[in-house]
């Protein structure tokens, strides 16, 4: 208690120092990092193995400092979901979600597309031989399935982290759905995306339904090429893991619940989650950053 009362009178003592000055410029908040110097910033530095993920449908490595980046990795299968892939999703999240080294993830697609959706050839046994006895029991097996695939993409939505789609070539089935999981979608101008559960002869059932009206509407780039467009989810997620992450996942926390709430609910949870995340180190080490003039990826944050 002692050290927060100290810290908030240094702090209030600098802004009042600052704001009485003639010089305002420093209270201006920089929100966007420019194109080439962020990109520089994301490719320059060499991919390396991330610890404790090692998959057989998915590679992950950490791309630099606090960003993470998750392949789709059967380049020779295009990417198809195969049951290895809905498993090792779930774990992958799951892990990223407490990974307190993380602040943001870029999901691509290892080779010539993003993905091809189901592998059917892989999956036909769950879905054209069901298990059970009858008509309630097949149902009852049938929906533990869809309830477990959906839970596939569904950490993605849950995961604190932001999570950058990087797409290029197709994005077909359940890339669709996986990709409308993702906080901000990015593609290269080959890609194509295809709801074509109904060619097969269901309903999409993991999420595409549910989330692809909520982000159709929503702003997103096209760039010439596969590496172009990595590069600039990459330094978009250079730019997101340089704030606070007590700020940024609080964010994502509350967009998510605002999305599927009213305004006056959405108000109320927002007050409650900040009585105590606005009481955070990280609110004075960003705003004596910006009065002082300096950037934000200065600052060393806690892990959260």
């Amino acid at each position: 208690m002692a050290a927060g009362i100290v810290a908030s009178r240094r702090l209030r003592d600098l802004l009042t120092r600052r704001l009485t000055g003639s010089n305002y410029a420093g209270l201006s908040i920089s929100l966007r990092l420019t194109g080439s110097s962020a990109q520089e910033e994301a490719s320059g530095v060499a991919l390396g193995e991330a610890p404790d993920h090692s998959y057989e449908s998915l590679r992950v490595t950490s791309a630099q400092k606090h960003v993470l980046h998750v392949q789709l990795n059967r380049p020779n299968k295009r990417n198809a979901m195969n049951k290895v892939f809905w498993r090792e999703m779930v774990e992958c999240f799951n892990k990223i979600s407490r990974d307190a080294d993380c602040r943001a993830v870029v999901i691509s697609g290892a080779g010539k597309m993003f993905t091809a959706g189901i592998d059917l050839m892989d999956m036909a046994s769950d879905i054209l031989q069901p298990k059970g006895d009858d008509v309630a029991r097949i149902s009852w097996y049938l929906r533990d399935i869809i309830t477990r695939y959906q839970e596939t993409f569904n950490v993605i939505e849950r995961c604190p982290k932001p999570v950058i789609a990087a797409v290029h070539g197709g994005c077909i089935g359940g890339g669709v759905d996986l990709v409308t999981a993702c906080d901000i979608r990015y593609c290269a101008q080959d890609a194509f995306f295809q709801v074509k559960e109904v060619d097969v002869g269901l309903a999409a059932d993991v999420g595409t339904l549910q989330r692809l009206p909520k982000v159709i509407r929503n702003q997103s780039r096209v760039f010439p090429d596969k590496e172009v467009t990595l590069d600039a989810a990459l330094a978009l997620a250079a730019e997101i893991s340089s704030k606070s992450p007590v700020a940024v996942q609080s964010t994502k926390v509350n967009l998510l619940y605002s999305r599927d709430h009213s305004v006056a609910e959405s108000l109320n949870y927002v007050a409650s989650w900040n009585m105590s995340m606005l009481q955070t180190q990280d609110l004075v080490k960003s705003v004596q950053a910006t009065t002082e003039n300096k950037e934000l990826k200065t600052v060393t944050f806690s892990k959260l």
